[in-house]
């Protein structure tokens, strides 16, 4: 399952703007202010639309008329996601279409509208599978049936609360086949927010242990868990740590006796483990981003914004390749960077870069470049083009 399509309207920086033909593996680069983050953020304003509700979702992001584009009417103007996705639908792989546009009245954001379609056949238009307008529309509880015609489906009413997703709750359901799929596919999705700090120190032994937490503050949990019950994936980790970090021999995530969860790296100069809070950044870095890429039940679809930051430079080239291993494995990727030697590692389907045109963001796709796609199959990597100024409108002028 993964994102094929996303199209922004009046989202923050991007008024209007379509992304397609999304590979399983794609990195954004641009300028300071160019729109990176916000782009990895309408996919996390979904997540976050279906955790909580709409209201929490544009109060996070400091409520409707800011996430709302400049220059908008808030009393008119609405804020349009649509999304395309390959997904298992009934058994069968859809190209499923989602789409959601939230205004505000009164002072309170709405749903606008929410469908959800795909075709029924090869043929013909997509069928809206859902279909709600300000808390009110129909799902189709009986979408297997292929072999009915269209007027013969059972259209269910339903009633939702105006700022909650019509999915979030008709998902629940397996007969809502499209609704449930896409569901369990959005609330998989990983939009890290890691922060070193809440991934250091003594941690309450009880929380989610399987998968990494997007501000990283588990990371002791998860570790326990994979070197508990996946050796062979913890070792892997341990071996790319000690190759990467000179003179580390060995990670214990251990419990204490008061409960608590502990990291101890164990320098090999040393008798005695270091813990978590005494060694560096980019050592915390590196191994939650290698327990988050090893996860063994990838998420469909992961965001990470600058992963360079704190890190060697040389590191980039290894950790690009994981992220697109990772990918290959059906969890799509995204990363913002601005670093050359990640850019370096790519592929050039696997690029694209924002650039500012009268005050939005507007997408350009480096496959789509005539004289940076001569370069590359001349050999010039894409790290050394950028920085070369080639990518048209990338740089800060």
């Amino acid at each position: 399952m993964r994102v094929e399509t996303i199209h922004l309207k009046n989202f923050k920086a991007f008024r209007d703007v379509r992304l397609e033909d999304i590979p399983p593996f794609l990195v954004i680069v641009g300028a300071n202010g160019t729109g990176k983050s916000t782009l990895l953020d309408a996919f996390g304003f979904l997540h976050d639309c279906l955790k909580g509700n709409i209201r929490r979702a544009l109060d996070k992001r400091g409520r409707f008329p800011e996430v709302l584009s400049r220059g908008c009417n808030p009393e008119q103007d609405s804020i349009g996601i649509e999304i395309q996705c390959r997904m298992v639908v009934a058994k069968s792989e859809r190209l499923v279409t989602y789409l959601l546009e939230i205004d505000e009245r009164k002072g309170s954001p709405v749903v606008r509208r929410e469908i959800l379609r795909y075709k029924r056949g090869r043929y013909g238009r997509p069928f809206h599978f859902l279909d709600f307008s300000n808390g009110q529309g129909y799902a189709i509880a009986n979408e297997e049936d292929f072999d009915k015609p269209d007027e013969e489906l059972d259209q269910e009413q339903q009633n939702v609360a105006p700022h909650t997703l019509a999915i979030k709750g008709l998902g629940q359901f397996e007969r809502f086949k499209a609704a449930n799929a896409l569901l369990n596919l959005i609330e998989n999705w990983h939009v890290s927010d890691f922060h070193i700090s809440a991934a250091r120190g003594r941690k309450d032994a009880a929380g989610e242990t399987e998968h990494l937490s997007e501000s990283g503050e588990n990371l002791p949990l998860v570790a326990r868990y994979l070197y508990q019950e996946h050796k062979v994936v913890f070792d892997k980790i341990l071996e790319t740590m000690s190759r990467r970090i000179p003179g580390l021999s060995s990670i214990e995530p251990r419990l204490m006796e008061d409960g608590y969860l502990t990291m101890r790296f164990q320098d090999g100069s040393f008798k005695t483990p270091f813990l978590d809070r005494y060694v560096s950044d980019g050592t915390i870095k590196i191994f939650a981003y290698l327990v988050l890429l090893h996860d063994p039940n990838p998420h469909p679809l992961l965001c990470i914004e600058e992963p360079e930051n704190q890190l060697y430079p040389e590191l980039m080239l290894e950790l690009a390749e994981e992220f697109r291993e990772y990918s290959s494995r059906g969890g799509q990727v995204f990363v913002t960077t601005h670093s050359p030697d990640f850019l370096n590692a790519l592929d050039l389907e696997e690029v694209c870069w924002l650039v500012k045109d009268q005050g939005f963001s507007q997408i350009q796709r480096a496959n789509d470049h005539s004289q940076i796609a001569v370069y590359v199959e001349e050999g010039d990597q894409l790290g050394y083009l950028w920085r070369q100024g080639f990518f048209d409108g990338a740089n800060p002028r």
